[in-house]
């Protein structure tokens, strides 16, 4: 079927174009007849705007055609992705024994490698539970039903803290840069991540009615949320003036055995201090999961229910704008 689809294609764009021909040319028969050859002018107009009918009609077939073809070649790059992890498993690049420790020996590409397709995964499990969960609050499903979906998906943002925690020890500046996100996601990224006191902002107005005391604790964790980010940025920023400060004292002529060996001892200072960022990564994912856990608390069932599709809908809708923006018309 897939060999098939790029002639079926060339074939229906090579029909359509036919019989936009024919069109004009009876459209042409048409004036003709009714003017009787007396006004060229007009003739001349009417082909000229059926010419540009046809010509956006052809452009028009062209996106399309480019847009499907793109999410062919994303499918296909994901299905590569999901075998060069499985060929690397196979000869011991990626280790992942108990589940507590994941490393990758052979660089930090195999690393960032393992964990795109890892995340890749977890995604589509995360679909597939969303819309578990959504089924069950459509139809009215019991309390007790209802609990052990939300708790499961709680759950499963557990598992995607793990697996960035131990990506982070072998690439930390993948987990850092969010190359794994969407262009979109990543104009919100913090630290890897999501910034818990916007979330429970956009979250407030999707959980109303709340009780008094469920509004209190809400705006005292958002309080607290938003007091642990602001200490966690002004940690990175002395990070990367320290970080800075270190190497520019590294800068000059290195031809002296003395400047050399002052040289490596600045990078090695240097390697020391970048070895921290793994523990801000961290830092900021307890903060996300510890968030999630709260909030979960604080809210009933159903309540937690709805908060958690709030978030994965807002999540997929920056997702699907980055397909947009990305498949959008280039002219």
């Amino acid at each position: 079927m897939a060999d098939a689809s790029p002639m079926t294609d060339s074939s229906t764009d090579a029909d359509t174009e036919d019989k936009d021909r024919r069109f004009e040319n009876n459209q042409l028969q048409i004036i003709g007849a009714s003017d009787g050859g007396s006004d060229k002018s007009r003739d001349h107009k009417t082909l000229r705007r059926l010419a540009q009918n046809r010509e956006a009609a052809r452009k028009s077939r062209l996106r399309k055609k480019a847009y499907v073809q793109q999410l062919e070649s994303s499918r296909m790059k994901l299905t590569q992705l999901e075998q060069e992890l499985q060929r690397a498993r196979q000869q011991g690049v990626f280790i992942s024994s108990s589940g507590d420790q994941s490393q990758a020996i052979g660089g930090t590409g195999n690393g960032a490698l393992a964990f795109d397709v890892e995340y890749a995964r977890w995604l589509e499990e995360q679909s597939r539970r969303i819309n578990e969960l959504r089924g069950a609050v459509n139809s009215h499903a019991g309390d007790v039903e209802l609990r052990i979906i939300v708790d499961g998906v709680v759950t499963h943002y557990d598992d995607i803290f793990r697996i960035k925690g131990d990506a982070a020890k072998a690439d930390v500046f993948h987990i850092l840069s969010g190359m794994w996100k969407t262009p979109a996601e990543r104009c919100f990224l913090w630290l890897g991540g999501f910034r818990p006191s916007e979330l429970l902002k956009l979250l407030i107005n999707q959980l109303e009615p709340l009780t008094e005391q469920q509004l209190l604790a809400i705006n005292n964790l958002q309080h607290s949320s938003q007091q642990a980010e602001d200490a966690l940025s002004q940690g990175m920023e002395a990070l990367q003036q320290s970080l800075a400060e270190t190497l520019a004292g590294s800068l000059g002529p290195s031809s002296s055995s003395g400047n050399v060996a002052n040289y490596m001892g600045q990078m090695a200072m240097a390697m020391g201090k970048l070895g921290t960022l793994e523990g801000f990564i961290r830092q900021a994912d307890n903060l996300r999961q510890q968030t999630l856990q709260q909030m979960h608390r604080i809210l009933t069932t159903r309540q937690s229910a709805r908060a958690l599709l709030a978030i994965s809908d807002y999540f997929s809708r920056l997702r699907a704008l980055s397909s947009l923006w990305l498949a959008r018309p280039r002219e």
